[in-house]
């Protein structure tokens, strides 16, 4: 059995396209005296050090480059008052990152660079990206390349410690499986929800105001078009911000009271946001991906294969370049003569493999309405129409239709369930050692902190 998978690389894939912290207060932090508020919101010098966590410094770059990251990979300009709204949770966030590296370091956990390069070069991959445009990518936004490889070594070493931590409890049984199996079981006919969350620590509950603040920030961004899977695994406060902040299925008795009042007024997969909603420890912000009734969710599961014929430029339809006229008729062609998912599969490769040749297994109900339209009606071993993008031309066969109960969970998936609230518990707990033990210097005023 697996921990909770790693993501972040996943959803930074956006960076092409346009994790989890708190901080409590505490006998050991010591917070020093700072000017006034006015002059905290003048221009720093990118040295200067804002806090101090165990000997190590947080500079004003460190921060500067989280932000503009957070910026780029979610697609939305970050204004000098949007940084101002967000640099508290960054901060946090950062000292949460800074203790997370020390424990990996005094436990010998190694994340070889291969590892980190092997991530950063999925994210290339996946968007059809050569090697190292990521690099140039992120230089030409002024981030750092450190920013994102710093990111993604604490992703990486923190799973392995929770790990070591979880121990001969890293594992679920057979029995354990057939009992949650007889559970559910017995709520057959009951509504359960998919949610994704945000949630928002709040470490001195009579002095919430900046993290109500924040919570609000985010939620504006994430309804001006921000993914919630990215702003999760950046700002999520929760294990689950690992999975994009995805809690998978969950009944209403396992919610808090307040949540599930939200969840009932709100619209079912079409990405609405919460308002805050005041939980014990803190807030949660709430998107709603589905809905069922347990033992009773009839779909459809589609198998395709998929190639992408690429252009050398973007397409300007008032001057199609000559490559760009070859490229349309050899697609027509394919899809009069090409019959069979492996000669899909096969021109996907010859194309250099842009993007993946089999997605896996896919829900019909779950797609956008032209998509769905256009491969429910798709014949098996039939090639599509090209669908013409900005960047290249698509060509997709579906190779199998099937229909599914969805509300039917696996033995996998049930471990992986149980496993995750295994994981969540243990990372809390340990989340609250570092910071009880921890030496934190602030050099500036951060409530919370």
């Amino acid at each position: 059995m697996r921990l909770r998978s790693l993501t972040l690389a996943c959803s930074l894939t956006a960076l092409t396209l346009g994790p989890v912290a708190h901080a409590a207060p505490h006998s050991g932090h010591r917070d020093a005296t700072t000017a006034a508020s006015a002059a905290d919101k003048k221009p720093r010098p990118d040295d200067t050090i804002i806090a101090v966590v165990n000997s190590i410094p947080l500079t004003t770059r460190d921060v500067e480059n989280r932000g503009k990251l957070f910026a780029l990979s979610t697609g939305l300009p970050v204004s000098g008052e949007l940084m101002d709204r967000l640099r508290p949770q960054i901060i946090r966030q950062l000292i949460d990152e800074r203790l997370r590296t020390q424990e990996i370091l005094s436990r010998h956990i190694n994340t070889p660079p291969e590892q980190i390069a092997a991530a950063i070069a999925g994210i290339e991959r996946r968007n059809g990206m050569p090697q190292n445009a990521l690099r140039d990518r992120l230089a030409q936004d002024g981030v750092s390349l450190t920013t994102l490889i710093d990111q993604i070594r604490v992703q990486i070493g923190w799973v392995q410690v929770l790990r070591q931590e979880l121990g001969a409890r890293g594992r679920v049984s057979a029995k354990e499986i057939a009992q949650r199996e007889d559970a559910l079981k017995r709520q057959d006919g009951r509504t359960e929800y998919n949610l994704s969350e945000i949630f928002v620590k709040v470490e001195a509950p009579r002095h919430s105001e900046d993290e109500l603040s924040f919570t609000n920030t985010i939620i504006q961004e994430l309804r001006k078009g921000a993914p919630f899977p990215i702003v999760a695994a950046q700002f999520s406060q929760s294990q689950t911000a690992l999975d994009g902040g995805s809690m998978g299925w969950v009944q209403e008795d396992e919610l808090d009271p307040a949540v599930i009042s939200m969840v009932k007024q709100m619209p079912v997969g079409a990405g609405a946001i919460s308002n805050p909603i005041k939980v014990p420890g803190g807030f949660v912000i709430i998107t709603v991906n589905g809905k069922r009734v347990i033992g009773h969710q009839p779909g459809h599961v589609i198998t395709i294969r998929q190639a992408f014929l690429p252009f050398d430029a973007p397409l300007n339809p008032e001057h199609v370049t000559p490559q760009q006229q070859q490229t349309l008729q050899k697609a027509v062609k394919i899809a009069q003569t090409v019959n069979s998912c492996e000669a899909v599969a096969a021109i996907n490769q010859q194309n250099g493999e842009k993007r993946p040749s089999d997605p896996g297994e896919l829900q019909l109900e779950r797609m956008n309405p032209q998509m769905r339209s256009l491969l429910e009606g798709l014949p098996l071993n039939k090639v599509s129409r090209p669908l013409v993008s900005t960047d290249g031309i698509d060509l997709i066969m579906v190779c199998s239709k099937k229909e599914k109960n969805f509300a039917d969970r696996s033995p996998s998936e049930i471990a992986d369930q149980l496993m995750n609230e295994r994981v969540e518990q243990t990372a809390r707990q340990l989340d609250s050692d570092l910071h009880r033990k921890a030496m934190i210097d602030m050099r500036i005023k951060l409530k919370g902190v």
